[in-house]
């Protein structure tokens, strides 16, 4: 059963979100790593819920939390009468499947917390569709091992029709189907979008796209910058869909803007897939303005995320490092960070919750389109 028809049907199960800091996790502050994964559950409304954080120098193939502190867990969801354990890393099907035996109760992994956000984000039809595609995947993935009910067959034995087929077979056949109807239909809503980039590309319009890290401050920016109301909330993940607006810089249309859907670290390579046809928008920008929070701690990993998914969709691109959210550092905050943003270059230090604290933006924006225009006009002759 999935989680969300679970909630449906026990409200407000007691829950524990189990962070674990793991060999593999290449972020530099753990405490960090950790509320942001108290930051996705609170994004997917979870409630009634205590929390537990725990390091691990092995991956136990079997249960993925090593044996001692698998019994300090058991314990712990014994005494508390824990119903639920989210944990904020990816399992494998058997993982998943192991831990809920052992411990008694659902277990749900970082994929399918970040799965049910996106299922909730997703406005627009191709939102779903690559939603849909991703959900479907992760569940297929879940067929293997499942309960005996499902190798049951629904055909009988005779002299012409042989065994019947097994309800799990039923079952991934559907979950198949399905997921070929869901890319169709997204080729067909990419046609739309090609069409619209024929026409950009005729007439040699700029395009500027919006990266980064969730929760970073793009959509903000985007509305900042064209005086538009896009959904822009204080959550991870807030928005999914690509939204594309005109923008002007002194009057003078310099382009168009498309914010671009947030990237998060050890986020599930099937949901990156899955998102593949949204992302080819990068391919085709022209400079990319790559959000930071400068106000987080972890700021640099932030970038590398960034950077890492660039390099996994094979993208290059001129890139405008934009360090928002500046106003919530001090002085001497902002000076001992001098060194560490030099090495990003070209960059800018903003707060883009007005226009008057993105002149520094708009400034290096209004600069690039005379330089893009001149090489444009270099070309030509």
């Amino acid at each position: 059963m999935p989680r969300q028809e679970f909630y449906e049907t026990n409200l407000y199960p007691k829950t524990l979100l189990l962070g674990v800091y793991a060999p593999y996790n290449r972020s530099s502050n753990a405490d960090s790593y950790f509320n942001e994964f108290l930051n996705l559950a609170k994004t997917n409304e979870v409630v009634n819920y205590q929390t537990l954080m725990v390091k691990i120098r092995e991956i136990d193939p079997g249960y993925f939390i090593t044996k001692g502190k698998l019994l300090e867990l058991k314990e712990l969801c014994d005494d508390q009468n824990i119903e639920e354990v989210i944990i904020s890393e990816m399992l494998t099907a058997q993982q998943e499947r192991n831990l809920a035996d052992f411990l008694h109760c659902r277990v749900f992994d970082r994929t399918q917390l970040i799965l049910e956000i996106f299922e909730k984000s997703a406005h627009s039809a191709e939102g779903k569709a690559q939603v849909g595609i991703a959900m479907l995947t992760y569940q297929k993935s879940r067929l293997a091992g499942k309960g005996m009910h499902l190798n049951q067959q629904s055909g009988i034995r005779g002299f012409k029709s042989g065994y019947g087929e097994t309800q799990k077979e039923k079952e991934r056949r559907h979950i198949e189907n399905t997921i070929l109807k869901l890319r169709r239909q997204i080729v067909e809503l990419q046609k739309n979008r090609e069409t619209q980039r024929k026409q950009r590309l005729t007439n040699r319009i700029p395009h500027i796209c919006i990266v980064g890290y969730t929760n970073a401050g793009k959509s903000t920016l985007l509305n900042t910058l064209t005086k538009s109301n896009v959904l822009a909330e204080d959550k991870l993940f807030a928005t999914l869909d690509t939204t594309t607006r005109e923008i002007y810089i002194n009057k003078k249309k310099i382009g168009i803007l498309s914010d671009t859907v947030g990237f998060i670290q050890n986020l599930p390579h099937h949901l990156i897939d899955a998102f593949k046809s949204t992302l080819s928008e990068l391919t085709y920008a022209d400079v990319l303005v790559q959000v930071v929070d400068v106000s987080d701690i972890n700021w640099e990993s932030h970038i590398n995320v960034v950077h890492q998914i660039m390099e996994d969709l094979e993208i290059e691109k001129e890139m405008i490092y934009v360090f928002n959210k500046a106003d919530k550092l001090t002085e001497p905050e902002l000076e001992n960070l001098t060194g560490a943003l030099s090495r990003y270059q070209p960059h800018v230090l903003v707060s883009a919750t007005s226009r008057e604290t993105l002149l520094p933006l708009t400034d290096a924006l209004h600069q690039w389109s005379l330089e893009h225009e001149a090489k444009e006009k270099a070309v030509d002759a």
